[in-house]
């Protein structure tokens, strides 16, 4: 029976000290969180948890170590205010997604970032044309910032993927109630005939978006 009044009563100060812990550590969106944050804030969690597991090991035990890392928090903020170069080694940099309307496949790997990734927040961002898209910017947080096109509608259709990295997507075109022939033979006469080259189409409103994988490649 005293083990668990101790369990309880450990559980209540931790979580009292966490609270306090995030209070210090500034209002963050969960959406803004870097990566610094979630490393401290998935570290103090699993101090407690041991905390409360163990609860005949001295509180203290874990209490330090806490404070030891609200203290690297707050100091990591305040070099991060100071310094941009700081900041950038730990958050990191923005990169461009899209840029003038021409996807960069180069920056979309290296951040491990797909299409279907792509597309998905860009319908979070009420845009269902991706030839809408003018310039989009993956943030630091993992967030999608959108810039679109000048004097463009909302289209009533949503973008249906139909080639990707050079492959055609069945799924994409039965959605689409087109054939495999219809979408080779509409590429063709639009210049479009290395299909492998081709790292993004879709057809949307009766017009054909194609994103090639080298821009090199594209046909003149």
């Amino acid at each position: 029976m005293n083990d668990f009044i101790v369990i309880i009563l450990r559980t209540v100060v931790l979580y009292a000290i966490i609270l306090v812990i995030f209070r210090l550590m500034g209002k963050r969106e969960i959406g803004e969180l870097s990566v610094l944050d979630l490393v401290i804030f998935i570290m103090i969690g699993e101090m407690a948890v041991i905390a409360i597991e163990q609860h005949k090991d001295p509180i203290m035990h874990t209490i330090v170590p806490m404070a030891v890392l609200l203290i690297i928090q707050v100091g990591m903020a305040y070099f991060s205010l100071r310094s941009r170069k700081f900041r950038s080694l730990i958050d990191g940099r923005s990169s461009v997604i899209i840029e003038r309307g021409k996807i960069n496949e180069k920056e979309m790997k290296r951040h491990r970032y797909n299409f279907d990734d792509l597309l998905m927040q860009l319908r979070l961002k009420d845009i269902n044309n991706i030839a809408d898209v003018e310039f989009a910017i993956l943030e630091t947080s993992g967030q999608l910032s959108v810039f679109k096109k000048e004097n463009k509608k909302k289209a009533g259709s949503v973008t249906i993927p139909l080639i990707i990295d050079g492959k055609i997507q069945q799924d994409g075109l039965k959605e689409s109630n087109k054939s495999e022939q219809w979408l080779r033979r509409e590429l063709g006469t639009r210049g479009h005939k290395d299909i492998e080259n081709i790292s993004f189409c879709s057809f949307q409103d009766g017009k054909f978006f194609v994103d090639y994988i080298d821009e090199g490649k594209r046909p003149h």
